[in-house]
């Protein structure tokens, strides 16, 4: 690769592409690698400011930066088939979703990467739920080219296990108990099940069963087993997580016999969350009234991830804490 005055280069390679900014207008390569120069270029070249240009010429032990983003994006998505690379462009490489479901980024890996020098990766935030088609990261060296050598060196460094992972959002039916005395007799509304169908038709579940019952933990208990048995997948209760007397929620989950997870989590809103697993891996939910009003509570957090699969342990609804004030 040399420099070169932009009115000398006709009939030679550019060496990276060109963008062209017209603001409201156009961002983007007006220019491709490999472009042949020819004279009507070069005014288009000069308005982009152009005035010396990078052509191509090979050189011994060194790789282009289209080169080294391939490099980049198999060390990030290796050849998971949930993953798709973008084209290259301006010497960068987005990493595209596949399917829905939840992203897992092993963030001290990246780190290294990204403290190593003169390449970058950029990613979502480890477990953000995406969607199909999103884009989940982007990564491009820094120079136009960059040494085989160093290459070489970050991929031993990093070794063969991808830096991300996407676990697959699997639609599951329901079950939702309504609990209190004012929602059984009529006294008040129920104005959460509207608010859990809207959540969990954003992942493509619905409302399998439903049932309203009063504040005696046993008939809650038995409505949770009924449900299971009936073929729900998962189970949410709502209301009755706080300390009065009348609240006996946590104490009706317990009485399944599942396995407790967490009761309370570092997050605002929704600290009052339980999560347990009947039988080992069947998620049981009590949720908190915030989950009914506030437009995100820690129910948000942990929803996609369970519904992709994750079986949550006390460690990962600690680790919720940093970030967990969300409103």
């Amino acid at each position: 690769m040399k420099e070169i005055r932009t009115e000398d280069a006709v009939g030679l390679a550019l060496a990276h592409d060109h963008t062209q900014i017209i603001k409201g207008v156009k961002k983007g390569p007006a220019f491709k690698k490999g472009h042949i120069v020819t004279k009507e270029d070069i005014p288009v070249l000069l308005s982009m400011g152009k005035e010396h240009l990078y052509v191509w010429e090979e050189e011994e032990g060194m790789i282009h930066e289209n080169e080294a983003a391939q490099i980049l994006y198999q060390m990030s998505a290796g050849s998971d088939p949930l993953f798709k690379a973008s084209d290259v462009s301006e010497g960068k490489i987005e990493v595209i979703a596949q399917a829905d479901g939840v992203l897992h980024v092993d963030i001290e890996r990246l780190l290294e990467v990204n403290l190593f020098g003169e390449m970058m990766i950029a990613t979502k935030k480890s477990f953000t739920p995406v969607k199909k088609g999103d884009k989940l990261a982007g990564m491009r060296i820094i120079p136009l080219t960059i040494e085989q050598e160093k290459m070489a060196q970050i991929q031993k460094q990093i070794g063969d296990k991808p830096l991300l992972s996407l676990d697959v959002i699997k639609p599951k039916k329901v079950g939702v108990i309504n609990t209190g005395s004012e929602v059984l007799k009529g006294r008040i509304k129920d104005e959460f099940t509207p608010v859990l169908k809207e959540k969990l038709a954003a992942f493509g579940s619905t409302i399998a069963f439903h049932e309203v019952y009063g504040d005696e933990p046993s008939d809650v208990t038995a409505a949770i087993q009924k449900m299971i048995a009936e073929g729900a997948e998962m189970v949410l209760v709502t209301g009755g997580m706080s300390v009065d007397p009348d609240d006996k929620t946590p104490l009706a989950i317990k009485q399944t016999g599942a396995e407790i997870v967490t009761y309370g989590t570092p997050v605002l809103p929704g600290a009052m969350l339980m999560l347990a697993y009947y039988d080992g891996k069947l998620p049981v939910m009590g949720l908190p009234g915030s989950v009914m009003f506030a437009p995100k509570t820690v129910f948000d957090l942990i929803l996609p991830r369970i519904l992709a699969g994750e079986k949550l342990t006390p460690r990962d609804i600690a680790a919720l804490g940093h970030g967990g004030l969300l409103a």
